[in-house]
């Protein structure tokens, strides 16, 4: 089968032809119809896992986290799963030779989940990463209805399902994003828009005076974003390695995304009742990964690139 990797010491991904791989105890073997291109797929053709120790040193990486496709076969100890069903799913490890940018893929069991009917592969492929990142991250926040939170990166993925998901669940959010962004953040549920630039904390306090409660910050402003909260209150770093300290008794968690199928299917149910807002730059043939990463590093994108065999 195809599959994208990145080999050490090169700048550049290559689709190889690598064997493809029975599925274990609790496993289950998917045929791809849909993966996402994510920043994070940069940094591991960056060499950024091993630079900092995440993970050691090897020849070759697979690239691609997310997926949306249909189950073809079904390891031994897997309930719930049948051939034909249609899934999306999370690979969360770092240290693969094939990821989720490929023909098929094999994922445990408990990182995938059931796609409702009528909710377009395409667009499913780019819920599991960042949805699941803005929903830990706002579990991690424990935040309730009434409380307030200032999301950085609001118009990105991560910061977009983030603002979606805290407003539904009657949270203040201030959204932090560029100018041209805002009628994008004010129609998935903030309640204040804050443009991005110099000061951010005074801005943010002239709207919630002594501070939000929270910040989830998906732009990694780090210090800049953490002087907006309030004494005691609490930060999420969706970078872990850009955590900022925690000062004036302001928990700060850095967060590690987790593969959790049954809350990417609830996401994509979400979806598919038009609540969570999906959003596909471009669709690219996986034969033609080069250059959706060569687009990604273009930067600017609005909703993701999501490959398709």
């Amino acid at each position: 089968m195809r599959a994208v990797i990145a080999r050490a010491g090169s700048p550049a991904v290559e689709v190889v032809d690598t064997p493809d791989r029975e599925p274990g105890p609790g496993q289950l073997r998917i045929r791809v119809a849909a993966a996402t291109v994510n920043p994070v797929d940069a940094m591991v053709l960056d060499g950024a896992p091993v630079r900092f120790a995440l993970v050691s040193a090897r020849e070759v990486f697979g690239l691609g986290w997310d997926v949306a496709g249909e189950v073809v076969e079904v390891g031994p100890g897997v309930d719930g799963f049948a051939v034909g069903d249609a899934v999306l799913g999370l690979r969360d490890r770092l240290d693969v030779r094939v990821g989720a940018l490929a023909e098929f893929v094999v994922l445990d069991a408990d990182a995938v989940g059931a796609l409702p009917a009528g909710l377009d592969p395409t667009a499913a492929a780019t819920i599991p990463l960042n949805g699941l990142t803005a929903w830990q991250g706002l579990d991690l926040l424990g935040l309730s209805a009434g409380d307030t939170l200032l999301v950085t990166g609001a118009a990105g993925g991560v910061g977009g399902f983030a603002v979606e998901l805290a407003a539904a669940r009657g949270v203040g959010v201030l959204a932090v994003a560029g100018a041209a962004d805002e009628d994008f953040v004010r129609a998935v549920g903030a309640a204040s828009f804050v443009p991005r630039g110099p000061e951010l904390a005074d801005r943010v306090r002239e709207i919630v005076p002594g501070g939000v409660d929270a910040v989830l910050d998906a732009a990694m402003l780090g210090p800049d974003a953490l002087d907006a909260v309030r004494g005691g209150g609490a930060f999420v770093a969706v970078n872990a390695g850009a955590a900022p300290p925690a000062l004036r008794g302001i928990r700060v968690h850095p967060l590690w995304v987790r593969a959790d199928g049954a809350r990417s299917a609830e996401l994509a149910a979400l979806a598919a009742e038009g609540a969570l807002t999906l959003r596909v730059a471009e669709v690219v043939a996986l034969a033609d990964a080069a250059r959706a990463f060569t687009r990604l590093a273009e930067g600017g994108l609005r909703g993701r690139l999501v490959l398709v065999p």
